[in-house]
């Protein structure tokens, strides 16, 4: 009888967790036509669920920071594998120090005036300014990637979300430790130096180990190739943290190093990444949504105002212009920068582990942060299409770069390259033969309409045709560069210098 009910239990239980994805889902749809950032919609829902709604009751803070940090993995790798070395490299440097010095300079603007206006212990301001004062990979992610931005500016917002969530998480850390107090100011610069570079290095390793494996085996499945990228980034976030170094720095390196490589099935792959982080993110907010106590909330309203218009007002414009000016950022690239550091998953995650470990002033430490997230993210997401606008940080329309995605074929040493000509391709118009793609390769089956046709010397190509190219391995690489060149620059591309290189 025992077992039984154990397993109506669990039939309920997954009855349920299907019914609240089905309707986050479907919530998704109807806040993206309303500007709506996809974590307000988790984030009532779970709110709806708990006490003061259905009347689920939930108060496990270890549970959620656990289970909040995982999310936060697959977050973070979902950003990495889809953001272009090309687009960060440039920019890298300046990303770097606006996400690491920019945080510890926001961290101590919100501290001092946590404790100076709102009356706070030094430590619980310090806790207060740590958890809040990085920007959130999941907000930034979703809501600037239907922006066009110029390549700087899309480029340092994604690299420092990317990457400041470390150096708040060695804060925080610090903050609740046993330590607290007693550790120098050299020491927690020693610290925090030692846990970001061991990070990046882990990261480093971990994601050239992954690119030369997935380039070189047939798994039997296309299914394989996702579970074998996700494993990679995880083993970086597992290994960094075996090293006491960053974690979370790790798995974006390794992410973006796997997603920038020749990618067996990147579209399966990063599908795969896409929906997973979607269920992180419907997960971890409904979660958030459910340890919260609204009866607790109206209290702290004004402090969580104050706060955020500290952050959003002082400390973050602050930290964009000590930061970004020695790289010569204009004013205009600083002011979006300044108005673009969206709060999201990552500081209620970091308000957990206070949480968690019952340090006093915690509960406080969470609802200030639940609120500021909830009001400020309201408010900042929606305004940010017409602010990039005003400011004319958004980027000239261009054609689409060609995606190029390859699967290898066991024991045949060769690969079919799978690639869409996208708007704007100069490959439209081409006939096949003048594309002069290297010998070993050769365009084998187009799909146009619907339906599936072998071409020949004089088929010519169209926008929105599928082509599939099989290809030696060793032929591989020069069919892609060829490929790109001509859609970039037509088939006298290599008079004028283009090589398609990979963007």
């Amino acid at each position: 009888m025992g077992g039984h009910l154990d397993l109506s239990a669990l039939n309920v239980a997954l009855l349920v967790g299907a019914l609240v994805v089905l309707v986050a889902v479907l919530a998704v749809r109807v806040g993206f036509r309303l500007g709506v950032p996809g974590l307000l919609v988790f984030l009532a829902l779970g709110m709806a669920l708990g006490e003061a709604g259905l009347g689920v009751r939930f108060d496990d803070a270890a549970l959620t920071r656990d289970l909040g940090l995982v999310a936060l993995v697959v977050i973070l790798a979902e950003g990495g594998l889809t953001t272009r070395i090309s687009t960060i490299r440039p920019v890298l440097v300046a990303s770097s120090v606006l996400a690491t010095v920019g945080v510890l300079v926001s961290v101590a603007v919100v501290a001092a005036s946590g404790h100076l206006l709102l009356g706070l212990t030094w430590r619980t301001a310090v806790l207060l300014g740590a958890v809040v004062s990085s920007t959130d990979a999941a907000a930034v992610f979703s809501v600037l990637r239907r922006l066009r931005l110029r390549a700087g500016v899309a480029g340092m917002l994604e690299a420092e979300s990317g990457i400041n969530d470390a150096p708040a998480v060695v804060v925080v850390s610090l903050a609740v430790s046993s330590s607290w107090g007693r550790t120098s100011w050299w020491q927690i610069a020693a610290l925090m130096i030692f846990e970001l570079a061991a990070g990046a290095a882990i990261g480093y390793l971990v994601g050239l180990g992954g690119r030369w494996l997935l380039a070189r085996i047939a798994l039997p499945a296309v299914g394989l190739y996702p579970l074998a990228s996700l494993a990679l980034v995880v083993a970086a976030y597992g290994a960094a943290g075996v090293a006491h170094a960053s974690g979370f720095l790790a798995v974006y390196v390794c992410a973006v190093l796997i997603g920038s490589s020749r990618l067996p099935h990147r579209r399966a792959v990063l599908g795969f990444a896409e929906g997973l982080a979607w269920l992180a993110q419907i997960g971890l907010f409904v979660l958030l949504g459910l340890l919260s106590v609204p009866g607790r909330l109206p209290a702290v309203v004004l402090p969580a105002l104050v706060t955020g218009a500290v952050l959003t007002v002082v400390a973050r414009p602050l930290a964009v212009t000590l930061c970004t000016s020695w790289f010569g950022v204009g004013w205009r690239e600083q002011l979006f920068l300044s108005a673009a550091g969206l709060r999201g998953a990552v500081p209620i995650v970091l308000a957990t582990i206070p949480l968690a470990d019952h340090i006093a002033g915690a509960t406080r430490v969470f609802d200030i942060t639940f609120v500021l997230v909830l009001v400020f993210t309201a408010l900042q997401a929606p305004s940010l299409p017409s602010l990039a606008r005003h400011l004319a940080v958004v980027a000239d329309t261009a054609a689409g770069e060609l995606t190029v995605d390859a699967a290898p074929l066991d024991d045949m040493n060769a690969l079919i390259i799978d690639l869409e000509v996208p708007a704007g391709s100069r490959l439209a118009g081409e006939y096949v033969a003048d594309l002069r793609l290297p010998s070993g390769a050769m365009i084998s089956l187009i799909v146009r309409g619907g339906r599936s046709l072998v071409p020949d010397a004089s088929t010519r190509l169209r926008t929105g045709d599928r082509l599939l190219v099989v290809t030696t391995t060793a032929a591989r690489s020069a069919a892609e560069r060829r490929l790109r060149a001509v859609s970039r620059r037509g088939v006298l591309a290599g008079w004028f210098g283009e090589q398609g290189e990979p963007d």
